[in-house]
């Protein structure tokens, strides 16, 4: 497990239906040798789970624009304790305001990033974490 390649799972939740974003990161992840599987677009929260379950992913990466992150990232946490898959990360971006990326983080969202990040940011954090959990 420690030497297989980073598997990142790319969700977009709820109503959102704008995913060039969640492409563009799924496709620089690849580029930087991750295996992405990206779930498509209005999925729930216990599809998410279900799906990083079945994939045996080592992060899953929500981009979410619709408002919903106080709902959506909870819910997330929530169910992978349920099913003791607390050791997947989970990190996301979208518009996300910063008082709320700090009340997502204390609850145990890893970061998140804003529109415009460099991809390459994106895909070191992962990185970093996904091999600190491995070991």
């Amino acid at each position: 497990m420690k030497n297989r390649p980073i598997r990142v799972l790319i969700a977009k939740v709820g109503l959102d239906g704008h995913d060039r974003g969640a492409k563009v990161i799924a496709a620089a992840l690849k580029d930087a040798g991750m295996e992405v599987i990206y779930t498509g677009l209005r999925q729930t929260p216990e599809m998410v789970v279900n799906a990083a379950l079945q994939e045996d992913v080592d992060a899953i990466g929500v981009s979410i624009l619709s408002g919903a992150h106080m709902t959506v990232f909870p819910a997330l946490i929530q169910l992978l304790n349920e099913k003791k898959l607390n050791h997947i990360l989970v990190t996301g971006g979208g518009i996300i305001p910063e008082d709320d990326m700090q009340t997502l983080t204390d609850l145990g969202v890893g970061k998140l990033f804003s529109p415009g990040t460099p991809t390459h940011e994106i895909a070191v954090y992962i990185n970093s974490e996904v091999m600190q959990k491995r070991q």
